[in-house]
């Protein structure tokens, strides 16, 4: 989203309605977003088990890096192509369904409810307050855009000494970067529509929007469910 400015010095007017109208097609986007995921790990841990037992490794280490190109896809072309963006979240919220459902064999049905309904939470309250606040939370972003390289960079690092202990600390750390990034990404989105809402598509932002907000869910998500499974000392 670098290439939009919230400076207040443009800012537009715009309704209430108008506002609430963008908020409401962005967040009905993000939760389709969900939905889809939920529905496509539900699928593949069911119905297409069998086949995905017998799919290549090659084939799998593809489909993780898929998600990085989607994403860039999206921002990129949000403002110019909202109709592409859409279908390109869609198959980015399959992708992500299909990775969760390998990753959900690893957890008990316990924890995967808690992390989600505790992830639904915490991102419902953020999402609201990024929303509904007076404040600009701008500054929020530079700082926990820093704080996430840095977090990102000594994950990678413990990847490689597969330390269970940091893992698990880095899992509540991950927790609070990206529930400060809900509440800075709904605030940011807002503003953004404040100031070019009449400029560019209103359905490409919210596809913007509504990516930024869904991969906040899902690492808000999958951290959760690290803490909720011990770092693999109570998973099956």
């Amino acid at each position: 989203m670098d290439n939009f400015s919230t400076n207040p010095n443009r800012r537009q007017v715009h309704s209430i309605s108008e506002t609430n109208n963008f908020l409401t097609r962005m967040y009905s986007l993000m939760g389709l977003s969900v939905l889809v995921s939920a529905v496509t790990a539900y699928l593949t841990m069911t119905v297409f088990r069998s086949a995905v037992m017998q799919m290549p490794v090659s084939i799998m280490w593809i489909i993780l890096f898929v998600p990085l190109g989607l994403s860039l896809g999206i921002s990129f072309k949000a403002d110019r192509s909202p109709v592409a963006s859409f279908v390109m979240l869609m198959i980015l919220a399959v992708i992500y369904g299909f990775e969760f459902s390998l990753i959900a064999g690893f957890y008990t049905g316990t924890q995967l409810t808690t992390a989600f309904i505790s992830s639904a939470a915490v991102f419902i309250a953020m999402a609201l307050f990024g929303t509904f606040t007076k404040r600009d939370l701008t500054n929020w972003n530079s700082y926990l855009g820093a704080a996430l390289i840095g977090f990102l960079v000594a994950w990678i690092v413990n990847m490689l000494l597969n330390n269970p202990t940091i893992t698990y600390i880095f899992s509540f750390i991950g927790v609070i970067i990206f529930t400060g990034l809900t509440a800075s990404d709904a605030n940011k989105m807002k503003n953004i529509y404040n100031v070019y809402g009449g400029q560019v598509s209103t359905n490409g932002l919210a596809v913007m929007g509504a990516l930024q907000l869904y991969l906040d869910f899902i690492n808000i998500f999958m951290f959760l469910l690290e803490i909720f499974g011990g770092s693999g000392n109570s998973r099956n």
